[in-house]
Order: C-alpha cells, then structure tokens, then sequence
C-alpha cells in the first residue's frame, strides 16, 4: 500500500472505513473495494462494529457507524472553542458587555466560553454554568430551531412562547429582558455547523439599565457578527 503506516491492521481497518466512505457495502464488496481476502475483510468489518465504527443497515450491509458522528462532533466543539477566544474578546470589546458562548446539553445549556466585563457591574456566567433551557435569549436560540417534538415539550414551563420563538426564527436573533434573571438583558444569535444545524449560542449580557429594554436594537449586529464569524470557523476544516 502507498500509504502504509507501518502498522498492517490499522492500515487495513482504514481500508475498510475508506471503502464504506462512497456508501453501504456487503461482504464481496468491501472485498471488491479493498483488495483484502474475504476472512480478513470479514474479521475486520466485525471488528470494527464492536467499536461501533460500522455499522449494519436494515439489509445487512456494512456501513459507516455512529461513534464516527460522535467524534466528528467532538472534533467540532475543538475547533469551535479554539476560534471562540478572540471572537468573544472582539464582541466584548465592540459592545462593552460579557460575552458568553452557550451549547445545549440535554435539557440545560452550558457556558463553554466566555469574555467578562473588565470593569463595572457586569454579569458574571463562569465557564461550565449549567443554565436552565427554559429562560434567556441563548435558551431562544437554541430551543427555536429544533425538532417539532422537541420543541413543543421545551416550551412547557418555558419563560417564552412558540410565537416568540417564531420571531427568533424570522430575526435570525433573540433578546431577554429580565427572563433568566431580574435586571439582566441579553441578546443572543445562532452559530451554524457545516450542515447548517444550530449547535451553539454567542450572546451579550449586562444590566437592563445599560442594555436598555430593547437590547437587540444596541447589539443584534454586533452578535450576529460574531455568530457568523464562529460558523465560519466551523466550516474551515484545515
């Protein structure tokens, strides 16, 4: 093989996950596809769903498994959060409030990044926060583009509507007045991965006296600038 290793079973198990790269295979096809003898492709086909790194579908044929997914988005959360340091440090600096990035996590959110006030009364949200999915412009975010189902039981006891969550839609962003907590105001946009689906929200934070009750009006641009800018980062796979 040209571009062997040095190591046989690991350059013939990615034989393997190559061929299953162009779509489901059976047994003579991974064969066919690799050049390998059938035991071999066989035993190591076996092998590989025990990892879960193959799968079977409802014929029976070889396909790529799931435990690849997890660690393509394993590999996304990295590199959100390597470009996520000074993107949120320029939202902070452009709009002189914190910054926060937020990623869902089953029925909570939790802070994975931030860029704090330097100064003066600013609200604090520690990296590693668990907040509640049920208030705050980030919960909007991340709650307005999900599955109907999963939607419709977010909502229940939610601080906000499916009409509003209508509206983040439309806008492309979310602001809170007081929602999470009193006296704080935030706005917030979503950050997209390669296939477009939300997988985090970048907000601005601070007191309602300074964001005023109409916070999008203030800082919209500024978060949907950053959310791009993330999304983008997302997308470069170099």
């Amino acid at each position: 093989m040209d571009n062997s290793s040095g190591v046989g079973v690991l350059d013939k198990a990615a034989l393997v996950l190559s061929a299953l790269e162009s779509g489901p295979a059976t047994l003579a096809g991974l064969v066919a596809a690799t050049g390998l003898a059938r035991p071999t492709a066989h035993r190591l086909a076996v092998a590989l769903e025990h990892h879960r790194m193959v799968a079977r579908d409802m014929q029976g044929r070889f396909i790529l498994g799931p435990r690849l997914s997890e660690l393509s988005a394993a590999a996304g959360e990295d590199r959100l959060l390597a470009t996520a340091g000074p993107v949120l440090t320029h939202l902070r600096d452009v709009t002189g409030e914190s910054a926060q990035l937020y990623r869902r996590q089953g029925d909570m959110r939790i802070c994975v990044a931030a860029a704090e006030r330097l100064s003066g009364l600013r609200d604090t949200v520690p990296v590693g926060s668990t907040l509640p999915m049920k208030a705050g412009s980030a919960a909007q975010i991340l709650m307005a583009w999900e599955e109907p189902e999963r939607l419709h039981r977010g909502l229940q006891g939610a601080r906000f509507t499916a009409t509003a969550l209508s509206g983040v839609r439309r806008r492309g962003w979310a602001q809170s007045i007081g929602e999470r907590e009193p006296g704080v105001a935030s706005v917030s946009a979503p950050v997209r991965g390669p296939s477009n689906r939300v997988v985090a929200a970048v907000s601005v934070s601070g007191p309602i006296e300074r964001l005023t009750r109409h916070p999008g009006r203030m800082h919209a641009q500024a978060v949907i600038d950053a959310a791009a800018r993330l999304s983008e980062g997302l997308r470069r796979t170099g």
